[in-house]
């Protein structure tokens, strides 16, 4: 539920922008602030919740965090200037941050990642639901009963989901000495938004290329420097630096970072494109979408389920990001004010299949890899560069689409004999379709038309970067515990390997399996059985050969090649229906040893 209000609460307004603007007399510029000073102050908070997270009682912040959202939302509600609600929503958008990162940090410290994937579908459908539903429900209060109550709607469920918290939630507290990174978190949230308001102000409220625009742009990377400085010293770093050491710590973020884009960019800027550009009412703005969200909820319900069932993650994130490049492709190539709908609901689905299938599982994919200790901090890490990503993509593609349309507008006006000052549009304001005569308004409805179809294709590239990412990703088994297990060191004076990790008969462990390794002669090496839980664990001493590992459960021995080497080696067991068993099995991959060997 307070994820829920916390997503939803970024995506409501955007089928009531255009109504809100033209009531507040806003620009097409504060059109993009309205939404991107709520990302940016989500995106600056969310590694220092996370943080926060490692140090404090996770419920307590769960609740300080509804809190600051649900003052800043009624704040928002009660704005009578653009000016006001951009403030407002700041405040609201620090209480998001708190809700994006600390939701996935609870489920992280009471639900294994071998069952996680269950959850995280059941959080990416929430959140599939929140951010693209969002627009329909914002259009049809819109319609009704004011825009207003597109921020009251949301404190009712957020009061109800503080006192269900509450009364339900318990989470274990580690108590340690608490260190708190001030600083790295200052250098931290000041360097990103000193970078996103150079971006969104650049080439508007100064050129690209002037002093002011080097001003904003040497502030942030200045910052950012001497927060990655910082970081490297401080006890407790709000960004511990040693998790980009994981690989797929490092190119989980890169790939975060980049679906950000698609994900808040579609949403913010589709409704704006079927308002302006196709003359729907903002209902029907957020009915038009109902692909998207459809394709988000069955993506991220579905793939969560499979994640769960069979253990694996890398597969759905790859799929997820080849339908997230060509959704996007597709949505530029074709996007214009007269495209038939059918055409435009394809390319939706597929983007919100993309995002459905990878936004989740990225955290989950992170969370595999880092001890519970460190959980806050990679969890919030990856939100914090998906955020990030959704913040730069709407300030810099609501910086694109501001400039084309206006530019569009007047060059269209003028090719049919009539002057820019025919519409406000001309100065930057957000455009009323049903007070324009007929010639004006087919022009704004093809430069809107256009301008967005422009925006979808310069963000077709970056989210092939984070397929390119993900690619890279090297898939591990999904543990079966909350925490990495400590393992014994290894003695010096002896060439010992360990051979541990689960064995599952589909879904249930297989207590009681016993496990045998052997060398390339048959050999036996070392022997034992699987606990209640499925896991074993068997000490070897000898020198580092391939070994085969038979695990003999219900009759039918399943057969495993596993590398030689000392140190400890993981292998997840799984035993399936229809895979080579028996004698047959074991000959071979006998038959292979002598060739791993070589």
């Amino acid at each position: 539920m307070a994820l829920f209000v916390a997503i939803l609460s970024s995506t409501i307004v955007s089928n009531a922008l255009p109504r809100i603007l033209s009531d507040l007399g806003g620009t097409q510029a504060e059109y993009t602030w309205v939404v991107t000073a709520s990302l940016l102050a989500m995106t600056a908070s969310t590694p220092i919740w996370g943080k926060l997270a490692d140090l404090f009682s996770k419920k307590l912040l769960v609740q300080i965090a509804i809190a600051v959202f649900v003052v800043g939302t009624m704040l928002a509600g009660l704005s009578t200037s653009t000016p006001e609600l951009i403030g407002f929503r700041v405040i609201q958008g620090l209480g998001m941050g708190g809700l994006t990162a600390l939701a996935q940090v609870v489920i992280a410290a009471i639900i294994p990642p071998r069952e996680r994937g269950r959850y995280s579908g059941y959080l990416g459908a929430i959140m599939a639901v929140a951010t693209v539903g969002g627009p329909l429900i914002g259009g049809v209060i819109v319609d009704t009963i004011g825009w207003r109550w597109c921020f009251y709607v949301t404190v009712p469920v957020a009061v109800i989901a503080l006192v269900v918290l509450q009364r339900t939630l318990t989470v274990p507290t580690v108590k340690r000495e608490v260190h708190i990174d001030y600083l790295g978190a200052l250098l931290v949230a000041g360097g990103v938004s000193a970078l996103l308001i150079w971006v969104s102000l650049g080439g508007k409220n100064f050129a690209w290329v002037s002093l002011a625009s080097l001003a904003w742009l040497a502030a942030g990377v200045v910052a950012l420097g001497l927060a990655v400085l910082v970081e490297s010293r401080a006890k407790e770093p709000v960004i511990p630096l040693k998790l980009f050491g994981n690989r797929t710590v490092a190119l989980a973020t890169v790939a975060a970072l980049f679906v950000g884009v698609a994900m808040f960019g579609s949403s913010v800027f589709l409704s704006q494109f079927f308002q302006l550009a196709r003359g729907a009412s903002a209902t029907e703005a957020g009915l038009l979408t109902l692909p998207m969200i459809a394709g988000l909820f069955i993506a991220s319900t579905v793939v969560g389920q499979l994640i769960s069932r069979y253990g694996r993650w890398k597969p759905y994130l790859v799929g997820g990001g080849i339908s997230l490049v060509l959704g996007l492709l597709i949505q530029g190539s074709i996007m214009s004010a007269d495209t038939p709908y059918w055409e435009l609901a394809v390319s939706m689905a597929l983007v919100g299949i993309g995002v459905g299938a990878t936004q989740q599982n990225l955290v989950l994919a992170v969370q595999n890899q880092v001890a519970l200790r460190d959980m806050g901090a990679a969890s919030s890490t990856v939100a914090f560069f998906r955020s990030l990503g959704g913040a730069a993509g709407v300030a810099a593609l609501g910086a694109l689409l501001s400039s084309q349309v206006s530019s569009s507008i007047t060059s269209g006006l003028t090719a049919v004999g009539i002057p820019a000052s025919a519409t406000s549009s001309s100065g930057g304001q957000i455009p009323n379709l049903a007070t324009l005569p007929e010639p004006v308004r087919a022009v704004v409805e093809n430069a809107y038309g256009d301008s967005v179809a422009l925006m979808f294709l310069v963000a077709a590239p970056l989210a092939l970067i984070a397929l390119i990412a993900i690619l890279f990703l090297r898939e591990v088994p999904l543990r079966d515990t909350i925490d990495i297990e400590e393992t014994a060191p290894v003695p010096d004076d002896a060439p010992v390997a360990v051979v541990e990790g689960t064995v599952r008969d589909d879904d249930r462990p297989a207590a009681g399996a016993v496990l045998t390794l052997i060398d390339r002669s048959g050999r036996q090496l070392a022997s034992g059985t699987a606990d209640d839980d499925g896991r074993y664990r068997l000490p070897v001493t000898g020198d580092p050969v391939p070994y085969l590992l038979v695990a003999q459960w219900r009759g039918s021995p399943h057969v495993e090649l596993l590398g030689g080497g000392t140190g400890v080696q993981r292998r997840d067991v799984r035993i399936t229906q229809g895979a080579p068993t028996g004698r047959h099995a074991l000959d071979a991959a006998t038959d292979v040893l002598p060739a791993v060997a070589r």
